[in-house]
């Protein structure tokens, strides 16, 4: 009887490839460190060099990424607002009592636009060298308007349920900002000091009281 033959040695790992992780950890990286230079030195003080060595990648995978320094302004713009107002805030959650829910978008927004990052790049934007710019434009597109259109199909799927009554939910939208933002902000804005927590707490809750007197629906 033949003795059995010697099971062959298994073939070595192959080593793992690059993969979707890493590439969504160079994107981060170059997003954060694109965040950061643009805050410092603006947007056009900024190279893709720059961002490229500061996000420890190269020049070329940063342009692979993005395609320009334009796009990469609107992208690290959007997702700015994406980390502090994710989408699933606007989704239906029909279980989230109205009131409930617009006060969470308020505590969420107004502590979006008065970090000190925000307001700086709120400055840079109102400068005369940048207010009519492109750059001004992708801005609103990439952030304000997004959450504006999110909030938007929000309105409209409460008015859908009956909870809402609104003519003009575009506008409706618009006023809703408006009314968190208001004098808090503005007083960001103008360096002259921030409002304390009770006091920014019963600013939104009263946005948000005047919001539903206009347009919450009556019983009929």
């Amino acid at each position: 009887m033949s003795s059995p033959r010697p099971t062959p040695p298994a073939p070595p790992a192959k080593p793992a490839g690059p993969g979707r992780p890493k590439d969504l950890s160079k994107r981060t990286a170059i997003l954060e460190a694109a965040k950061r230079l643009f805050l410092i030195e603006g947007f056009d003080g900024v190279s893709m060099d720059q961002i490229a060595t500061e996000a420890g990648v190269s020049k070329l995978t940063v342009y692979s990424h993005f395609g320009d320094k334009e796009t990469l302004f609107g992208a690290a713009v959007k997702t700015y607002c994406e980390q502090h107002l994710p989408s699933p805030l606007f989704e239906p959650a029909p279980a989230t009592p109205l009131r409930a829910r617009l006060i969470e978008i308020a505590v969420a927004f107004y502590d979006m636009i008065s970090t000190p990052e925000a307001i700086q790049i709120h400055r840079l934007l109102c400068s005369p060298q940048v207010a009519e710019s492109a750059l001004s434009k992708m801005f609103w597109d990439a952030g304000p308007q997004r959450l504006h259109d999110e909030f938007e199909s929000l309105l409209v799927r409460r008015v859908e349920s009956g909870e809402l009554e609104i003519a003009d939910t575009a506008r409706a939208a618009t006023q809703f900002f408006a009314l968190v933002k208001g004098e808090p902000h503005a007083l960001l804005m103008f360096g002259c000091g921030f409002t304390g927590k009770a006091e920014l707490k019963a600013h939104i809750e009263a946005s948000v009281a005047m919001f539903l007197r206009a347009y919450a629906r009556r019983g009929d």
